[in-house]
């Protein structure tokens, strides 16, 4: 599936039959399908094919895909500029002017337990999320949020949050997010800011036994971590009761309505208090996600740390790889030294699977996590990955945005993207905070 065809590149003229005006496609006598010449090209098809053909729907000319939609109307396209996946010149850490913070983490007026327990984590200083962010969510104000991955969001809002349920044990906070992966990394953050102290919840997602999770939301939770789709499924159920709630965070909020969320949240909220305090985190501003903000936020302060849209510590690059085999490509790659621990990007689940079994079979220490793991498997898969047990992690871009290590040399852009934001999301796994990463991506 993965092995790419090779082409003999040659591109045929037209043949006698009559090609509709408009259609880019063109094929010629020998490389039809079998009864084809008699046939009109169909609407929207673009992309010349050679005599073997190139993947389905792939336009050589303009480098994008077009999808057609199941209920057989005209095609989805996007189109990518090639340009978007290089940026070889990298700031170095001198030129870029250095972040000083406003205030320090002794400034906020929290609670000294949690104070010590920021210490111990090594927090040092506010990122300029955290330094800017923080005193707004103490003072209780709705807040939109806007920065790029890895700049300490998660901390940014956990740490006023805890503070309100130090200072009222009975506080409940509902943290809605798209990914199963991205809400077990957040309850990790939570939990490792919260030692020793009497602060408790609980992660409600899919692909895990739900009569564990109803079991468990018999007993009082401060933080209920959970995606759309499960947390609605237990309010169905009634074993979530949403009554007790003072705040909500709605976190990668353009990811979730990505993903077809927007009625599962829209009706989360119905069962929410109108009296609370709602934070909406997000790497893009969109029509919808203002439009979601001016439905559940009240006079929202907007805070924004984006500097550009593709962190400037991270060097972007393309692999050209026409007439070649992908796999073989990717293998010599990931037998580089520096290639140390690479996250490697397709875009079906099949896809990914067979591409880890190939490069098992090549010798690469390899997983794999995509929609149809278990929550156990994609769990197993992600500590080994974290803990350096294997150098190669697959993923299907379900899983960009819940995957937060800390010392990814490579992403790999093993299929293109359908998004731009897409690619943003994929690439800001590397080069997270102040490291320095690289992401390259296979082209034709």
């Amino acid at each position: 599936m993965y092995n790419q065809r090779k082409t003999t590149g040659r591109r045929y003229g037209k043949t006698a039959q009559q090609v509709r005006p408009g259609a880019s496609g063109i094929r010629s006598a020998q490389s039809a399908r079998p009864g084809f010449l008699n046939q009109q090209v169909r609407p929207g098809y673009s992309g010349t094919r050679s005599a073997q053909g190139a993947r389905p729907g792939f336009s050589r000319r303009s480098g994008g895909y077009s999808r057609f939609s199941r209920k057989g109307g005209r095609p989805k396209t996007f189109k990518l500029d090639i340009a978007s996946f290089i940026n070889r010149s990298i700031s170095s850490a001198a030129s870029q002017k250095a972040f000083v913070a406003e205030h320090s983490f002794a400034d906020f007026k929290v609670n000294s337990a949690l104070l010590n327990c920021i210490a111990q984590k090594g927090y040092t200083q506010p990122t300029p999320i955290q330094d800017k962010i923080i005193p707004i969510i103490l003072e209780g104000k709705d807040v939109v949020g806007l920065a790029n991955t890895g700049t300490g969001k998660t901390a940014a809002f956990l740490i006023p949050l805890i503070e309100k349920v130090l200072k009222n044990p009975r506080e409940q906070v509902l943290v809605v997010l798209p990914t199963r992966e991205l809400a077990m990394q957040i309850e990790q953050e939570l939990q490792g800011i919260t030692k020793n102290m009497r602060i408790y919840s609980i992660t409600c997602v899919g692909g895990e036994y739900i009569g564990m999770q109803m079991r468990k939301l018999r007993y009082n939770s401060n933080f209920i971590i959970g995606t759309p789709g499960r947390l609605l499924d237990l309010v169905k159920r009634r074993a979530l009761r949403l009554e007790g709630v003072n705040t909500v965070v709605l976190d990668e909020a353009d990811r979730m309505l990505d993903m077809g969320f927007i009625d599962d949240i829209r009706l989360l909220m119905t069962h929410v208090p109108k009296e609370r305090q709602t934070l909406c985190f997000s790497a893009t501003m969109s029509r919808t996600i203002g439009a979601l903000v001016n439905d559940f936020l009240k006079n929202p302060t907007t805070i924004s740390v984006k500097t550009t849209d593709t962190p400037q510590n991270i060097e972007q690059d393309i692999v050209r790889v026409r007439n070649l085999n992908k796999v073989d490509v990717l293998h010599d790659l990931l037998c580089k030294t520096e290639f140390k621990k690479v996250l490697v990007f397709g875009r079906t689940k099949s896809g990914v699977e067979n591409l880890t079994n190939l490069l098992s079979r090549r010798g690469i220490r390899v997983e794999s996590i995509h929609g149809d793991k278990t929550q156990v498997q994609r769990n197993r898969a992600l500590a080994n990955f974290k803990q350096n047990r294997v150098q190669t992690l697959v993923a299907t871009d379900v899983a960009a945005r819940g995957i937060h290590v800390e010392d990814i040399t490579h992403v790999i852009n093993y299929e293109i993207p359908q998004t731009h934001d897409d690619y943003i999301h994929r690439i800001g796994r590397t080069g997270r905070g102040t490291h320095k990463g690289k992401a390259l991506t296979f082209v034709d």
